[in-house]
């Protein structure tokens, strides 16, 4: 189950203009030994924040502040490679908690929506206006699923259900449990 409902992300962008940012360069698969969210933070894109003896690189992800930067601004066909839930789990526990992209991978998109973070596909001319706005405040409106920064304004479009348990705060398994009084009503109406 989410902790609350999603219905409005505001904060400053933080860009990866990169295409085909895989799910493996999100989390490499050494990381993907645990089933614990809430850990995976340091994990995230850590090829790229980390050399081999553990010291930082000068890659910008090093310099994120997530209480200011909480939306990623990301290169097309984010999310691609192999399925992994893991992804979401350690950009959210990173600080992200939207995505905005041209294209991301249908399975990314359905493991993100389940956990709490929202992917925005927008149009390639507003993503590319984004992409070289680094930095700027954005407004992501999850129930009028449209994306702000300035003069910009995109629409995205979310699966339904994926939109009706982010506004009400709750994964698959929760929205499914909180209709309790109806499958029992249901049941009952059947056994009859």
């Amino acid at each position: 189950m989410l902790n609350e409902p999603i219905t409005r992300i505001a904060s400053r962008s933080f860009t990866l203009r990169d295409a085909n940012i895989d799910t493996d360069q999100i989390i490499p698969a050494r990381f993907l030994t645990t089933t614990e969210r809430g850990k995976l933070g340091e994990a995230c894109f850590c090829d790229w924040r980390f050399n081999e003896d553990g010291s930082k690189t000068a890659h910008p992800l090093n310099g994120v502040d997530p209480d200011a930067a909480s939306i990623l601004v990301a290169g097309d066909n984010f999310g691609c490679g192999s399925s992994r839930e893991h992804a979401p789990w350690a950009l959210m526990d990173f600080g992200f908690q939207a995505v905005i992209t041209s294209r991301a991978a249908d399975i990314f998109k359905s493991n993100a929506a389940k956990n709490g973070l929202v992917v925005c596909e927008i149009d390639e001319a507003s993503h590319a206006a984004l992409l070289d706005r680094a930095g700027e405040e954005v407004e992501i409106d999850v129930i009028g699923q449209t994306v702000t920064a300035g003069n910009i304004r995109a629409e995205f479009k979310l699966e339904p259900f994926a939109r009706t348990c982010l506004i009400e705060g709750v994964d698959p398994m929760g929205y499914i449990l909180a209709q309790d009084e109806a499958i029992t009503r249901f049941e009952e109406a059947r056994a009859a």
